[in-house]
């Protein structure tokens, strides 16, 4: 089995990829697998990383309204279609799938001319551009979510599959006492995760000061706080202006990054993240209850939807970024953790919406379209 699989910018469309990948490697004892992406990005320095061959091509995205700059754009994506198909035409993938981002519009369209088997995957509920262009040209497209569906139009409905977002594999493997273990926390209490992603969301650092001042003297309650590289000192320094010393305290911890974050996510009994897709998914595969604060400048405001379809269907309470304080959010989180009803009717709908085996059900589908 023969597999491109292109998908770039940001990790939110570079993970699932990659472990869309390695689900394909187990699908197929003889797989090939080869990525499509740009240079100077994300993907140039994570697939080699994750042991897989990478070539690129030179593509620049569009505007979502009218600029000179499209047009030019315009001319280079015609050159990127025909720098894919000679790679499509050296390496004879038996299907090409794409996971968003520009950078997979000229290699899925350029499949797509050619007759190769093709698929996307849309992690969002409000689909992105390119994945929206594409989907009158693919020939399946797996959605993170059932609500995004109709955004690609009444004519694909019949291509669209519900499959999940792909999440790592250690996100389900871990348990909670390996875990308690790891990352040296107390099992006898309740854990509350946040985190802003890896870059940290300063309106959540900044909101979490005051939730940190009404917990720190909590015997049942512990926080684990990833503030983000460039938030660290500020978080910590400000709790020091206020007497909290992070590591005297016992039962607040504060970190700059997490690279076991499957561990944490197997210790949180509460978390309050943003609603990037990816992330979501990881939390209700693990069947977590959520505070989300949506970043508020995400394309077409695509987190916002993520958030609400998890309120919705009673996973989460949603604040919107303009109205976090610190006061407000230490009382969702009080009302939340102190009320064991509560906590397990928000995990239980959680772990509803969580879809664990995504990853596997894209490889099934993607080895139905060529016939293996």
């Amino acid at each position: 089995m023969r597999i491109i699989i292109s998908g770039g910018g940001t990790g939110g469309h570079i993970y699932p990829a990659v472990t869309i990948a390695r689900e394909m490697q187990k699908l197929f004892d003889s797989s090939d697998i080869l990525f499509v992406g740009t240079r100077n990005s994300m993907e140039a320095d994570i697939i080699p990383k994750e042991g897989f061959k990478l070539e690129t091509i030179q593509v620049k995205g569009f505007d979502r309204k009218f600029s000179w700059g499209n047009i030019s754009n315009l001319f280079n994506t015609i050159g990127s279609v025909w720098s894919s198909r000679k790679i499509l035409k050296r390496f004879k993938p038996d299907i090409v799938i794409g996971t968003g981002g520009y950078v997979c519009g000229p290699i899925l369209f350029a499949a797509s001319l050619m007759g190769i088997p093709s698929m996307i995957q849309e992690q969002n509920v409000i689909p992105g551009v390119t994945n929206k262009i594409l989907a009158r040209f693919v020939d399946k497209i797996a959605v993170g979510y059932l609500e995004s569906a109709k955004y690609f139009g009444s004519s694909n409905q019949h291509k669209v599959i519900f499959s999940g977002n792909p999440i790592r594999q250690d996100v389900l493997s871990v348990t909670r006492e390996d875990a308690m273990i790891s990352l040296n926390l107390d099992p006898d209490k309740r854990t509350i995760l946040i985190s802003g992603g890896s870059r940290g969301a300063r309106s959540i650092n900044k909101a979490m000061i005051e939730v940190h001042r009404y917990f720190q003297n909590c015997d049942d309650i512990q926080l684990l706080h990833v503030t983000g590289q460039n938030e660290y000192n500020n978080v910590v320094g400000k709790l020091k202006q206020y007497g909290i010393d992070e590591k005297l305290k016992g039962n607040i911890i504060i970190k700059p990054y997490l690279y076991n974050m499957p561990q944490a996510l197997a210790v949180a009994d509460l978390a309050i993240f943003r609603a990037g897709a990816i992330g979501l998914a990881e939390l209700t595969a693990k069947g977590i209850p959520a505070i989300l604060i949506p970043y508020p400048y995400a394309a077409a405001n695509h987190q916002a939807y993520n958030a609400r379809v998890m309120e919705q269907n009673g996973a989460a309470v949603v604040v919107d970024d303009h109205e976090l304080c610190g006061d407000k959010l230490a009382g969702i989180v009080e009302k939340i953790i102190r009320n064991p009803d509560i906590l397990q009717t928000m995990a239980e709908a959680s772990r509803n919406l969580g879809k664990p085996d995504a990853a596997n059900l894209i490889a099934r589908e993607a080895a139905k379209l060529v016939g293996k």
